[in-house]
């Protein structure tokens, strides 16, 4: 009789914490919980990363680079009052001079050319900030979707364990059911709260990454709202080459590497010009200082460029083309290797999950269901339906763990091509 009542409350508490226990885990802090889509965190993220506020401030500064280049030398003035001299008053005597610089070989123009591409540059860092932090926002944000998926379904097998504990150590110490059982229960809680544990520590690291991403208040809690419709979506949408020609238009990283080459392009020439010598121009006027009073002078002034031609500037804008040449193949190799591998994970992931039953994770609750009752009458034992129910929390759990695969592949493959192609529901 005792018996057959542990094992009826036994079934009540599991049925009860199937139902309650899956909401456990997402009551958060209160007015602190953030309940978001991807949508919303990439617009807060927008409006109040700090990193691309820092960034933005580097077009600014390139821009006022660029006005800079514009700009002539100023010209020069010099002006000198006599203090001493053997045949007139000293005082008296007095000289001017003017002088300016003018560049020649086109070297402003150059200059000029440099600023705008160091403006294009500033650009291209910064789109990629994006582009390389969005990537790490949107898989935050699945991460913490799918480990909170997880997190229930340890929190409703610990807290019917923890329930099922407490009920069978009052049976026990009514001497009802024997200490081995009571024992196997306990073990197979603390398992599954050291587990848990661990689950959270990891859900709490990206949840941290993510508050950061969009500056939300580390006291908040974030609960992510996905569409569903993200993890049924077919890689095979977009073709292979039409990802490729992607990446290679719209990569901001490539086409700063691109303007590198074409910096160090621009700068070779500069480097040429500098070896032309500028030229100055100079207006000078005397009153009693010359052979005659009142002396009016024009002058020019330029170096000769006997030893230094800028050999040494020359070489070295030369060799950073060709390197610049180098690291740009070098990436264009390495987006290429990326985009293939990536690819190829992605179909595989979506091939894998396409064999798994839609009715699985239905069947194998309702299967349980089942095998409590066999428990019940005794067909089974103890460890047997724990062993089934553990098998059953594995089972949600890699299914968990392959939806955020798939999601997070094609994740990569929108970094990888600098283009929303996937997940955008």
């Amino acid at each position: 009789m005792h018996l057959k009542f542990v094992i009826v409350l036994f079934y009540s508490i599991q049925l009860w914490c199937m139902v309650t226990g899956a909401s456990a885990y997402a009551q958060g802090p209160g007015n602190d919980t953030l309940r978001m889509n991807v949508k919303d965190a990439e617009k807060e993220f927008l409006n109040k990363n700090l990193n691309l506020l820092a960034q933005r401030y580097n077009i600014d500064i390139a821009s006022a680079q660029v006005i800079t280049a514009r700009l002539f030398p100023n010209p020069d003035f010099n002006f000198a009052n006599g203090i001493h001299n053997d045949t007139h008053d000293a005082y008296r005597n007095k000289s001017l001079g003017l002088s300016q610089l003018f560049t020649t070989a086109g070297k402003r123009n150059k200059n000029i050319q440099l600023a705008k591409i160091s403006v294009d540059q500033a650009r291209y860092q910064f789109f990629d900030l994006i582009r390389t932090l969005r990537f790490t926002l949107r898989s935050d944000f699945y991460t913490i979707y799918y480990q909170q998926q997880s997190a229930k379904v340890y929190n409703e097998e610990i807290s019917s364990l923890a329930r099922i504990l407490v009920v069978f150590k009052e049976q026990y110490a009514k001497g009802n059911i024997a200490q081995k059982e009571v024992l196997r229960i306990q073990s197979q809680l603390y398992a599954l709260q050291t587990e848990y544990n661990n689950l959270i520590v990891g859900i709490d690291t990206t949840e941290s990454e993510l508050k950061m991403l969009i500056k939300a208040s580390p006291n908040s809690y974030v609960m992510p709202i996905a569409d569903h419709d993200d993890v049924q979506e077919s890689v095979t949408t977009k073709p292979y080459k039409q990802l490729l020609d992607s990446a290679y238009a719209n990569r901001y990283d490539l086409k700063n590497a691109k303007s590198i080459v074409n910096y160090n392009t621009v700068n070779l020439a500069l480097q040429k010009a500098t070896a032309i010598p500028d030229v100055s121009l100079s207006l000078s006027y005397d009153k009693f200082g010359a052979f005659n009073n009142n002396y009016i002078a024009g002058g020019i002034e330029f170096n000769l460029p006997f030893f230094n031609r800028n050999q040494g500037g020359i070489k070295q804008a030369r060799l950073a083309i060709d390197q610049s040449k180098v690291q740009l193949q070098s990436q264009q190799d390495q987006l290429e290797m990326d985009l293939a591998t990536t690819y190829k994970g992605a179909l595989r992931l979506e091939n894998l999950y396409n064999g798994f039953d839609p009715q699985f994770k239905h069947d194998f609750t309702h299967l349980i269901q089942e095998v409590f009752k066999n428990y019940q009458k005794r067909n089974i034992g103890l460890l047997e339906f724990l062993d089934f129910y553990d098998s059953y929390k594995n089972n949600l759990l890699q299914l968990n763990a392959l939806q955020l695969s798939k999601v997070t592949s094609l994740e990569q493959l929108n970094f990888i091509t600098g283009t929303p192609f996937f997940n955008q529901q």
